[in-house]
């Protein structure tokens, strides 16, 4: 335990990554809902009690393979487990943690399939992340580093929250090719004509 992995948050530290680290981590929620028949959610029961129940509710509606990816603090964060929940909160609050459900069955319906659970971020990650001895050991080693830390990781939470609002506005074309004739409808009555 408290190795890092490919989910370990960029500039923290753990085993194998001692000065914090270096790259981001990956979204393995973006991964799961590229194959199109997975129903995904990304929640934090602490942040948003009701979104997790809509969550698993979907997710055992769904006919196929459902992954939930659930905020998990553990004792390597480095804080009190009894301040969960306001970590938590810190988290979908800045962005460093965004709240969304993805489900196939309602692009089939014509409607976008990621909903988008979370508020754009508002405060600083770097409030997020003075909480968790985790980032603030880089500090202590290396202050320079941890402010170019809590920069990369303020703009990746925009950055994040930027392509999840976009994605959450998507409609697919389906079967019946109706989404599709729409999309090419509209294209050709806002097309600008050649003088």
């Amino acid at each position: 335990g408290g190795q890092a992995s490919k989910a370990t948050f960029r500039s923290a530290t753990a085993k194998f990554a001692a000065a914090g680290k270096t790259i981001p981590k990956k979204d393995l929620g973006q991964i799961a809902m590229a194959y199109g028949n997975v129903y995904v959610a990304q929640i934090a029961l602490g942040a948003k009690p009701k979104q997790t129940i809509e969550a698993f509710l979907e997710a055992e509606r769904h006919d196929g393979p459902s992954l939930i990816i659930a905020y998990s603090p553990c004792i390597a964060h480095g804080y009190d487990l009894s301040h969960n929940a306001d970590q938590q909160k810190k988290a979908v609050e800045t962005g460093v943690w965004p709240l969304y459900r993805f489900d196939p069955q309602r692009g089939a319906a014509g409607d976008p399939p990621l909903k988008l659970d979370s508020a754009p971020p508002k405060g600083r990650v770097a409030d997020y992340m003075a909480a968790e001895t985790r980032f603030r050991m880089v500090e202590k080693i290396d202050p320079e580093r941890y402010r170019r830390f809590l920069r990369q990781a303020q703009e990746q939470a925009e950055q994040r929250y930027s392509v999840y609002r976009q994605l959450a506005g998507i409609t697919l074309p389906h079967g019946d090719g109706a989404a599709a004739a729409k999309t090419a409808e509209t294209t050709e009555t806002t097309a600008p004509t050649a003088s």
